[in-house]
């Protein structure tokens, strides 16, 4: 399913679901959504991603801060989407389909159900034992990797602590509809009406967190959270792609003194820095939408050095 499929006659993007919607949990058993029979084991799981998706870069850190580099192995996708295919044609920074020797993703979606037309998405949380996919819903995929492998060596680290579940879920319901997927309502709107009410409610949120973080490291608490994860993946493509490519130009995120700091804070965390690839970022916005950019041209700025 291509993207522009998800603008409607009323010229609004709307996100399409995920489909597979089971949970890794630690003895096996159901997880809060889907069928059970996932446990967690070491090398059982393989995680289909692009560098250059926000949604998939939380799998990634995930991944990285929890220590589960051994536990899961990954493929990474070309950053161009190819005739609405996410593909693994060479380029620097693919990582091939061990599993099925894959061509793209669509052979993935088929080989856990043959026939498969729903929206082909990354990333995949894919089982090697019994051939299928998880989950490819990237909130989920981010609290199972959070707690399922802690007995069995994950690396310790609660980033979804019971004691501030209540404020991390209010700070992702409003990051998320707002900005996390607003900037793809304004990139993605085919009215003018619908952009301006994208670009209003991804700059009502950033200068709400700006006002927020004033003498603050973290979103919530003192401490590194899954809602720090969510923020981050789009903070740290705002200035390379939404600004220009999804038209949200009222102000970069370097304009802001509090959420610039606080994005250079966080890619200086290595199991953060080590997942951004601007080169990937830059060329699947700006090469894979030619609804928004038919040249294709990739632009060769910005100077995203504030963040050293």
């Amino acid at each position: 399913m291509k993207t522009e499929d998800a603008v409607k006659k009323d010229g609004r993007f709307h996100r399409v679901e995920s489909g597979f919607r089971s949970w890794i949990t630690k003895d096996g058993s159901p997880g809060p959504t889907g069928d059970g029979g996932f446990r967690a084991e070491k090398d059982r799981y393989h995680l289909y991603v692009s560098l250059a998706c926000p949604w998939a870069n939380r799998t990634l850190i995930m991944r990285n801060l929890k220590g589960l580099e051994d536990f899961i192995s990954i493929s990474v996708v070309n950053p161009y989407i190819d005739d609405g295919e996410w593909n693994f044609k060479d380029y620097p920074g693919v990582i091939q389909d061990p599993i099925f020797g894959a061509k793209d993703i669509r052979e993935v979606y088929n080989h856990a159900e043959e026939g498969f037309s729903g929206y082909m998405s990354v990333p995949i949380l894919f089982d090697k034992k019994t051939m299928t996919i998880v989950n490819n819903e990237s909130s989920e995929i981010i609290r199972m990797l959070n707690t399922a492998f802690d007995d069995i060596g994950a690396k310790e680290g609660d980033y979804y602590p019971e004691e501030l579940r209540e404020e991390i879920d209010a700070w992702n319901d409003k990051i998320y509809p707002g900005l996390n997927n607003g900037v793809y309502r304004a990139g993605f709107a085919k009215t003018q009406e619908a952009y301006e009410e994208g670009v209003h409610d991804v700059f009502s949120v950033l200068d709400e967190l700006e006002e927020h973080l004033e003498g603050k490291e973290y979103l919530v608490g003192d401490q590194l959270t899954e809602s720090d994860i969510r923020l981050f993946v789009t903070l740290i493509r705002f200035d390379p792609v939404y600004f220009g490519h999804f038209k949200c130009n009222v102000k970069e995120i370097r304009d802001y003194k509090n959420l610039s700091a606080y994005t250079r804070r966080l890619y200086q965390i290595p199991e953060f820095k080590d997942t951004v690839n601007f080169d990937h970022i830059k060329r699947h916005y700006y090469m894979s939408h030619p609804q928004i950019n038919p040249t294709k041209v990739v632009p060769i700025g910005p100077n995203m050095d504030y963040l050293d």
